[in-house]
C-alpha cells in the first residue's frame, strides 16, 4: 500500500479519459489498497474543469454531470480530504514567496506537505505527490516530496 496525494490536474484523469488515465485508474482503484489524499479545494477545481470541458464541447452535459456525481461519491467514500486549516493556508502563503505558483496550486502543495508530515510523524512511508502540472511537480520536488506525473 502506498499513500498518494492527487492534485486536480491528475485526479481529473479518473473522470475524463486523457493521457495518464490508465495509470490513475490503477492507482486509485478500490482494490489497489492505496490511500488517496486530496485537498479540500479539489472538488471545486474538478467542478471548474468539468464545466470548462463542457463549455468547450469536449464533454457532453450528461458526461459532465455523471462525472460530477461519481467524484462526489468518491470524495465521500474513497479519498482522505485534507482540510483547509489555518496551518495549510499559512503554508500556502509561504510557498508563494518561494515558488512561482498559482494560489490554488500553493494550497494543493501545502495540503500535500501537511499530509506527508502527518504520515512521517506516524512512522509511515512518505506520500507520492501526483500532478500533471510540471511547475507544481518541480515545486513539490524542491519541497522534498516524491513526485509522479501520470502520462
Amino acid at each position: 500500500m502506498t499513500a498518494y496525494f492527487f492534485d486536480t490536474s491528475a485526479l481529473i484523469k479518473r473522470y475524463v479519459v486523457e493521457a495518464g488515465t490508465d495509470w490513475v485508474l490503477e492507482v486509485v482503484g478500490s482494490d489497489s489498497g492505496n490511500t488517496i489524499f486530496i485537498a479540500q479545494i479539489t472538488p471545486v477545481e474538478l467542478a471548474s474543469g468539468l464545466a470548462r470541458l463542457k463549455r468547450e464541447g469536449i464533454l457532453t452535459a450528461q458526461l459532465a454531470s455523471s462525472a460530477r456525481i461519481l467524484y462526489d461519491r468518491h470524495v465521500r467514500r474513497e479519498y482522505d480530504v485534507v482540510g483547509l486549516t489555518r496551518r495549510v493556508v499559512q503554508r500556502a502563503q509561504d510557498l508563494l514567496d518561494v515558488h512561482s505558483l498559482r494560489a490554488y496550486d500553493a494550497v494543493q502543495l501545502a495540503s500535500a506537505l501537511e499530509s506527508n508530515a502527518r504520515l512521517l510523524a506516524a512512522n509511515l512511508s512518505p506520500l507520492v505527490f501526483v500532478s500533471a502540472d510540471v511547475r507544481l511537480l518541480h515545486a513539490a520536488s524542491t519541497e522534498g516530496l516524491q513526485t509522479h506525473q501520470p502520462a
